[in-house]
């Protein structure tokens, strides 16, 4: 009977150990608290009330937040921390390098806009954690008003994202669709196919990629568009990132270069950077070209 009693104790001894073991990690988790007044805390939660919390962080040791300020409270992952150091997750701005896609997906129910030069805008949503849509235009409607050419170039970009090995190694299969609206093309347009992979976590990685141009009615092009593009965020709010592509066409190649950096924050990211043309022909350089856009994310849904 004693050993029947002891038994019985050790059982449930183990069946709470996960519950006490659960408990014990969301007391001492990380926490990100935001304020009215625009400042943030990240740290431990040591106690709290009806009126206030008590955090200790790494930087100023234990503080009391008085909760009416606080506008929110979202637990931090540790990938997010390193050292003492925030870095804020970006989804948005891993999907893609200046434009060309990367094997990332964009998660359900987030989207942005991307405006490049005023003239490029650029809607994207992720439809599905694996499936993302995007919709740009340039308004040449604008620039056109009262000339009578309301010629609008629109395309779509849908792509599949495959996540072979989370954080790791991600394929993106996908197109790029583009047309002219108000003009005698018919309907007719064309575009890449292509398919790439990303090797590396979200915000250190390189992608290697092969597109295939085509057109209406004539099929794909024989031979396939090379790209090379890397990012590597070395600071909260800085990345490094470049992309590359190499087009050949005929008896002629042309190699595009590009590199710049990305500012990332919360709710905006700005690109810049320039890009140059090597052609076959003698290899002569393009003067270096601008680049700058703009990227504000969203949510879908009203989530």
């Amino acid at each position: 009977m004693k050993n029947f009693k002891l038994l019985f104790v050790l059982f449930g001894l183990l069946f709470m150990l996960p519950q006490l073991k659960a408990q014990e990690t969301a007391d001492t988790s990380l926490v990100r608290i935001e304020t009215s007044d625009g400042n943030e805390y990240i740290g431990t939660i040591v106690s709290q009330d009806n009126e206030v919390i008590r955090l200790n962080t790494a930087t100023v040791g234990t503080i009391s937040i008085k909760k009416s300020m606080v506008t929110s409270l979202i637990p931090v992952k540790k990938t997010e921390l390193k050292g003492n150091e925030y870095w804020f997750d970006n989804p948005y701005s891993t999907t893609r390098y200046f434009f060309n896609p990367s094997g990332y997906g964009l998660p359900g129910g987030e989207a942005y806009y991307q405006n490049a030069w005023i003239l490029l805008n650029q809607v994207s949503f992720g439809i599905t954690d694996n499936f993302s849509m995007g919709v740009g235009m340039v308004p040449v409607f604008l620039f056109a008003l009262g000339s009578g050419d309301g010629a609008t170039p629109i395309w779509f970009t849908p792509k599949v994202s495959i996540p072979v090995k989370k954080d790791k190694v991600n394929i993106g299969i996908g197109a790029l669709y583009l047309t002219v609206l108000g003009n005698d093309s018919g309907g007719e347009g064309g575009g890449i196919v292509y398919g790439v992979s990303t090797f590396g976590p979200k915000d250190n990685n390189l992608s290697l990629g092969l597109g295939w141009g085509y057109a209406t009615g004539d099929g794909l092009g024989d031979r396939p568009t090379i790209s090379v593009s890397y990012i590597r965020r070395g600071k909260p709010k800085w990345a490094f990132l470049t992309e590359n592509y190499y087009i050949s066409a005929g008896n002629e190649s042309v190699v595009i270069l590009s590199g710049g950096a990305r500012f990332l924050a919360k709710k905006i990211s700005i690109d810049f950077g320039g890009m140059t043309f090597l052609s076959s022909e003698g290899l002569d350089v393009v003067p270096i070209i601008p680049w700058l856009s703009l990227t504000v994310p969203f949510r879908v849904g009203g989530k």
